[in-house]
């Protein structure tokens, strides 16, 4: 079997393997992809695209066949579209599995027909991804979800407009990830079991049987303080502790490639692995999942290795310098956006300030009957910068991202309270945030 070799070989088509794709073969050079499943990745998928267009169906009566097969529809739309900027950038594209058999050479198994492809390159870059969820044709009775970060939130709160009994189980203390601020966290609780989802916190599974007489799951758990055991009937149990990398078939062994204990691949900040000529980008490197940093690890690749000859900067970038400004959001109702380095994470040398406010402070919000939620900033006093913005709003989003352009540029706090906004939308609440409740914070203990 003759191996075929390309300048460039990238392993997955997500949102950093396609415009990576792309772009290389703009500049001239041989490009070959290899997507094990569906062109466009995780995102469009079975991700971001999909989740936001199952809250849709949230009418009085439900059809959810109608609801999955407008999702469908769109996926297909938005996968197409990369499929077709693929083809016409003119990379070769291969549809199968692939495995490293060599340093910089793989073999790929074709879908159709099992056929064998060996593929080698100068540089090769590995975008494969996580596993994704899988979708539901029906409302669920009771859906037990495990795991209270971001995709157990959205989840619960879908299928409970959806018309579900819901009970979310979380092993820590409240809701979300470690990075987030518990008074945020605690906020989004309250939000919930308004919503008339259960949340049991603290809690740890005991074990998953089927129920003697609906042999439907039966849920053992031990939850609260005194961890008294619970029994709950399911229907159907999501599971939302976490994605895993697909990196388990890859044969990484085979190239030399190191990865974490869970099977991250590590890399440099420039987003190299350890072996000269095979770089990772995406969600399978680990740290923050999100789709616009692995459209921002393509654009270090870009710059990096393939400059285009009018591109003005030619400084080295690396996954360090967007570090402080790496927003994220929550698409839950009220969405939950925050942006910065937690405040955890924060020097303990130092004292901080906080400012929050209420939602219902916010005009655009009293108008429209959506007060649920808080705004909080966190400021370093030395120097009047918001260092962390947080908020639960319905247009949490995009009132974040203007803070987070306030943050990039450098300007103070004092520039958003005096700046003059039109009214009445929701951004009328960077004026009035520091106006709410003051607090000084050092990391490890707060004072007022």
């Amino acid at each position: 079997m003759s191996t075929k070799h390309y300048n460039a070989l990238i392993l997955g088509s997500g949102q950093a393997g396609t415009p990576l794709a792309t772009h290389i073969k703009s500049l001239g050079q041989s490009v070959c992809l290899v997507e094990r499943a569906h062109i466009a990745g995780y995102c469009v998928n079975e991700g971001c695209t999909s989740t936001r267009l199952w809250g849709d169906g949230a009418e009085v009566k439900i059809d959810m066949e109608k609801v999955r097969q407008r999702k469908r529809d769109i996926v297909t739309s938005f996968r197409g579209g990369s499929e077709k900027r693929l083809e016409n950038a003119g990379v070769d594209v291969v549809v199968g599995s692939a495995r490293f058999v060599g340093t910089r050479e793989v073999d790929v198994t074709l879908n159709k027909g099992g056929e064998v492809r060996s593929l080698s390159a100068d540089k090769v870059f590995v975008n494969v991804g996580c596993r994704p969820i899988q979708e539901l044709g029906q409302v669920p009775s009771h859906l037990v979800v495990i795991g209270g970060g971001v995709i157990g939130l959205e989840f619960s709160q879908l299928f409970r407009r959806l018309g579900a009994k819901v009970t979310i189980i979380q092993r820590g203390p409240r809701l979300l990830g470690k990075r987030d601020d518990p008074e945020l966290a605690e906020c989004m609780y309250s939000i919930l079991t308004e919503d008339g989802i259960d949340i049991l916190l603290n809690s740890t599974i005991q074990h998953i049987s089927p129920d003697t007489d609906t042999r439907l799951p039966l849920v053992s758990t031990r939850t609260g303080p005194d961890q008294h055991e619970k029994e709950l009937k399911a229907s159907h149990i999501l599971i939302a502790t976490g994605r895993t990398p697909n990196t388990d078939t890859l044969n990484l062994q085979a190239a030399g490639i190191k990865t974490t204990s869970t099977g991250h691949i590590i890399i440099t900040p420039s987003l190299a692995t350890n072996i000269p000529g095979v770089y990772t980008l995406g969600d399978v490197k680990g740290g923050p999942g999100f789709t616009h940093v692995s459209y921002d690890d393509f654009r270090i690749v870009r710059d990096n290795l393939y400059p285009h000859p009018n591109q003005l900067s030619k400084s080295v970038r690396t996954t360090e310098d967007r570090a402080p400004f790496v927003p994220s959001t929550t698409f839950t109702d009220p969405q939950f956006a925050t942006v910065g380095p937690p405040l955890a994470s924060l020097s303990k040398e130092k004292t901080y300030v906080t400012y929050s406010m209420p939602t219902s402070w916010i005009a655009r919000g009293l108008e429209t009957d959506e007060t649920r939620g808080m705004l909080k900033a966190v400021i370093d006093p030395e120097t009047d910068k918001i260092v962390n913005f947080s908020a639960i709003a319905v247009e949490a989003g995009e009132i974040m991202c203007v803070v987070q352009m306030a943050m990039m540029g450098g300007l103070t706090w004092m520039d958003s309270r005096d700046g003059v906004f039109a009214h009445p939308g929701w951004i009328e609440c960077l004026n009035n945030v520091w106006g709410g409740e003051r607090r000084e914070v050092r990391v490890g203990g707060e004072r007022t």
